[in-house]
This record gives C-alpha cells, structure tokens and sequence, in this order.
C-alpha cells in the first residue's frame, strides 16, 4: 500500500481502525473536487459524540462490532462513492465504489470511537 502509513484524524488512536491513509485520501480527493461539503461531512462533529454518549448511556454494555456496524450505517449517507473509490485507487487498492463508500464509513465509525475512548466517553475492555 501506498501512503504515509502514519498519518491519523485528531484524536484517533489507530487502535480499532489501524491505519487511517483511506481517509487521508478520501479528504484529498474532496478537496481537489471542490467538495468541502464532503469534507465537512467526513469530519467529526459534536453531534456525533452526542449520538455516541448517549447510544453509551442507553446500552450501558455494547459490543463494539455493534457499535462500529451501527455508526457505519450513520455514516454511510455522508460519504460520497466515487469519492471515496478514487481514494482507495490512491491508497493502491482497486474496489467498487459501494465497497469503498462502505470502507470510509467504517473508518469514520472506528475514529469517533477511538475519539470517544479519549475523551472519557466510553472505555473499551
């Protein structure tokens, strides 16, 4: 794969998603387009961690596998697929535009818990 393998969104800790270079160029891709509206959108909002504290609150024990599949479908309408498909064709893999819209996704339900667990909003055992 290609790509600075280091790189990460504020506050992500690389523990659930590993590497987050997709999204580095999901972000690239968008802004080259013209499309900050689609940047906006791949970015974490207070909204976001509200939804989380309180799907937290509501559930007391979640399994994280839940949790991701549940923010990936939250996340789903915000992330453009052909946007998305050009990013992974940077990042070196060629997949479907779904598969890539479904990819960036993950990785933005995998960042707002890595940030959650950061700001104290939820702790994974």
């Amino acid at each position: 794969m290609s790509g600075e393998e280091g790189w990460r969104p504020p506050f992500a800790t690389g523990r659930i998603a590993g590497g987050y270079e997709p999204l580095k160029y999901y972000l690239e891709v968008a802004r080259e387009r013209g499309r900050e509206d689609l940047v906006e959108r791949a970015l974490l909002s207070e909204e976001d961690f509200e939804w989380l504290r309180g799907r937290i609150a509501e559930a007391r024990r979640i399994r994280l596998l839940d949790l991701l599949d549940e923010l990936e479908d939250r996340f789903l309408e915000r992330v453009d697929p052909e946007v998305a498909r050009e990013a992974f064709k940077r990042y070196g893999v060629e997949i479907s535009s779904g598969d890539a819209q479904h990819r960036i996704a993950r990785l933005l339900a995998s960042w707002l818990v890595e940030a959650g667990e950061e700001w104290g909003h939820l702790r994974l055992g």
